[in-house]
């Protein structure tokens, strides 16, 4: 069953159009974070982590179909949900970012990536910090992206011990933590 729904979603990937290039618009006390595969000279963005003015955070994934748009958002009274296909798939309810940050809170783990595939474009000036990923760790069977966010002079929690690079973006409380995990080598598909 597993490997039917990785090649209907694998071939539907195929068919979906290229993202090209973000048109991402700059917004004053708005920061965001990508993380973006290099190959060669290009580099493809896998996803970025928005932090509003209010603020807010929004882990945000290209996809070529517009319906799809995967997102996990973490909003000030502390409601923290993972949409997909617009139909809210997770709600937790965590901290409010209303007063002082403590401790840690993780916005999640997400695997599955085909950047080229995808064709989504990184422009590094459409992003107050780019994470650059090595070809070969992210892919769609391996790898994965951690993003936690934490009160400043914590560590995230140790949930993944393969993390291969870590970036902390200190812009603002709380930071931002963005971890590539690696868990070996990829294994070859097969629809």
């Amino acid at each position: 069953m597993w490997r039917e729904t990785f090649c209907e979603v694998s071939e539907r990937a195929l068919a979906s159009p290229k993202v090209g290039l973000m048109k991402l618009k700059t917004i004053p006390g708005e920061y965001r974070y990508a993380v973006a595969v290099r190959e060669g000279s290009d580099l493809w963005l896998t996803l970025w982590v928005r932090r509003s003015r209010k603020p807010e955070f929004f882990v945000m994934v290209p996809r070529g179909d517009s319906g799809w748009d995967p997102h996990t958002s973490y909003h000030l009274d502390g409601t923290q949900h993972m949409k997909s296909f617009g139909t809210k798939l997770d709600v937790q309810q965590r901290q409010p970012l209303t007063g002082t940050f403590r401790g840690t809170e993780h916005l999640g783990a997400y695997l599955g990536y085909g950047p080229k595939g995808i064709g989504a474009i990184c422009d590094p000036t459409d992003f107050s910090g780019v994470v650059k990923v090595a070809p070969g760790v992210l892919g769609p069977r391996h790898g994965s992206v951690v993003v936690d966010l934490v009160e400043p002079g914590c560590e995230p929690m140790p949930l993944f011990s393969n993390v291969v690079q870590q970036e902390v973006f200190r812009d603002a409380v709380p930071w931002v933590v963005i971890r590539v995990c690696s868990d070996g080598a990829p294994q070859p598909a097969s629809c």
